[in-house]
C-alpha cells in the first residue's frame, strides 16, 4: 500500500514514470506571474510559512472562506501563526482541491515535511517549518527550484528599478495596459508622465505607449499580458478613435468597446514590431462580492469563472491581422468550455497558441482536459507547458504539479502502444522547458 504522497504521486503506469525522470529536474521559465520583483532584487527574507503561504495567497484565502474560517484569521489582525493554524485546520476537507497537491508538494520540497498537514500536526510543522526558513531569502528559494526566467506583471507607468539579473535569475518585466482601457484622465495623466509626453490627443497617446514599450523592452521584457471579459465587437477607425478620445470622459458601452478594440489592435502591431509575445486573459468576472471587495479590493478570492467568450467575436479580432503581421498569441480561457472551440481556432491562424489551464482549470482534471482538448483540436507538441500566475515564492512546486500530470497523460498513450517511448520524452522536455525557451529566445 502506498504511503502519503509517495514519490510517485499522480503518476499513473509504467511509462509516465520513465518519462516524469526526463522533466523532474528541468529548469523552471515562469513566464507569467504576479511576485513582487523588489523582493527579489532585495534578496528579501521570506520570513516565517504564515506570510509566505497566507500574506497574498487569494486561493488559500477562498478555501478558508468556503470551509467557515472567519475572515480575521484569513485578511484581518489574527497572528500568523494562528492564520496557518486555521489553513491546517481546513486542509483535510480540500480533497480534490490543487490546493491540497500544492499544499503537500512544498511542505516535502521546501521544507522535507512528509506527514499531511492537518489540526494536529499544525504547531508542529508550523516550527518545523521555520526554523529552516530562518537563513532562507527569495532568490535562495527561487535557485532551489532551479527558475531561470521570471516575468512579473507591471502596468506600463511602472518604473521597472528592481528588474535585472540576480544569481543567474532574469527578472523580466511583462506590459499589462489593462487600465489603459477605461481612458480615465487620471490614469492618461499618470501615462504621459511615465512616458514624458504631454497627452492632448491620440497621436500623443500612441507616442506614450510606444515610448513605454520601448523602455519596457530596454528591461528585458518579452512578453505583453492582456486581461479582459471579453473580445472587442467593434473597432473604431482612426477618424473615429480620434474623436472618442477627445470626448473619452462620456463615452457609452458601445463606444468605449470600439476605442478598447482600436487600441488593442494598435498595440498587436507594436508587439510585433518589437518580437514581443501577447498573453491574452478573458472569460473571467471579477469582485461580484460587492461588499468584501469594497472592504479588501481587487485579488482577494471574488472573482468567478466568466461566460465563454463570443467566439465570432475571437475570430474577427484574429483575422484583423495578416499572418505576417500578427504578434505571437497566447490565449487563456478561464471558462473550459471554451477550450476545444479556442483551440481549434488557433489553428487557422498562424502564430496562435493554446496556453496552460488557467487559474480555477489548474487542477488534476483541469490540465488533463486541457491537454485533452488541445492534443485532438491543435498541437500538444507545440505547448508552451506551465506557469505559476501566483504571487507566492513557494508556489513553483506547481511545475511539479504540471510536469507530473503530463507525463501520466503522454504515458498512457505509450502504454496503449499508442506512441513510442523516445519521441514521448521528447515531447515532454519541450512542452515543459525548450519550447518557451526557444520562443522567448532565452
Amino acid at each position: 500500500m502506498k504511503g502519503f504522497f509517495a514519490d510517485d504521486i499522480l503518476l499513473k503506469g509504467e511509462s509516465a514514470a520513465l518519462l516524469y525522470k526526463e522533466v523532474k529536474d528541468l529548469p523552471i521559465i515562469d513566464y507569467h506571474c504576479h511576485l513582487n520583483q523588489d523582493l527579489i532584487a532585495s534578496d528579501a527574507p521570506v520570513g516565517d510559512i504564515g506570510t509566505l503561504w497566507l500574506g497574498g495567497d487569494h486561493y488559500k484565502w477562498r478555501a478558508m472562506r468556503m470551509c467557515g474560517v472567519d475572515e480575521y484569521y484569513i485578511t484581518g489582525g489574527a497572528s500568523w501563526k494562528e492564520k496557518f493554524e486555521k489553513y491546517a485546520e481546513i486542509v483535510p476537507q480540500l480533497i480534490g482541491n490543487p490546493l491540497y497537491y500544492w499544499t503537500h508538494l512544498e511542505l516535502q520540497q521546501v521544507f522535507g515535511i512528509y506527514e499531511p498537514l492537518n489540526k494536529d500536526t499544525a504547531d508542529k510543522i508550523f516550527d518545523e517549518a521555520n526554523k529552516k526558513l530562518q537563513s532562507v531569502t527569495v532568490r535562495g528559494l527561487l535557485k532551489k527550484f532551479k527558475v531561470q526566467f521570471v516575468a512579473t506583471t507591471n502596468d506600463p507607468t511602472e518604473t521597472l528599478a528592481s528588474h535585472g539579473a540576480y544569481d543567474g535569475i532574469a527578472v523580466s518585466p511583462t506590459f499589462r495596459p489593462d487600465k489603459l482601457y477605461s481612458l480615465d484622465p487620471a490614469y492618461i495623466a499618470d501615462l504621459g508622465k511615465a512616458a514624458g509626453v504631454e497627452i492632448k490627443t491620440l497621436a500623443d497617446l500612441k507616442q506614450a505607449l510606444c515610448a513605454r514599450i520601448d523602455f519596457f523592452a530596454s528591461k528585458g521584457c518579452r512578453i505583453s499580458d492582456h486581461g479582459f471579459a471579453d473580445f472587442p465587437a467593434a473597432y473604431a477607425t482612426e477618424s473615429e478613435m480620434e474623436g472618442l478620445f477627445a470626448r473619452r470622459g462620456s463615452l457609452n458601452a458601445a463606444e468605449k468597446d470600439a476605442a478598447f478594440g482600436y487600441l488593442l489592435l494598435f498595440l498587436m502591431g507594436e508587439y510585433k514590431k518589437r518580437n514581443i509575445v501577447v498573453q491574452l486573459h478573458f472569460s473571467v468576472t471579477r469582485n461580484i462580492n460587492s461588499p468584501m471587495f469594497k472592504k479588501l479590493g481587487a485579488d482577494a478570492g471574488f472573482d468567478v469563472i466568466g461566460k465563454e467568450p463570443d467566439l465570432e467575436n475571437v475570430m474577427r479580432f484574429l483575422d484583423k491581422m495578416p499572418d505576417e503581421e500578427r504578434p505571437t498569441i497566447i490565449l487563456y480561457t478561464l471558462n473550459p468550455n471554451a477550450v476545444a472551440p479556442l483551440a481549434c481556432i488557433s489553428g487557422a491562424f498562424r502564430g496562435v497558441y493554446m496556453g496552460a489551464a488557467w487559474w480555477f482549470n489548474d487542477t488534476v482534471n483541469g490540465i488533463s482536459r486541457n491537454l485533452d482538448w488541445i492534443s485532438e483540436y491543435a498541437c500538444l507538441g507545440t505547448n508552451l507547458g506551465m506557469l505559476t500566475d501566483s504571487r507566492s515564492f513557494s508556489s513553483y512546486s506547481r511545475f511539479d504539479f504540471f510536469r507530473r500530470i503530463l507525463c501520466t497523460f503522454v504515458g498512457k498513450k505509450v502504454d496503449k502502444g499508442e506512441y513510442p517511448l523516445e519521441d514521448a520524452k521528447t515531447l515532454v522536455k519541450n512542452i515543459s522547458y525548450y519550447n518557451i525557451k526557444n520562443l522567448l529566445k532565452l
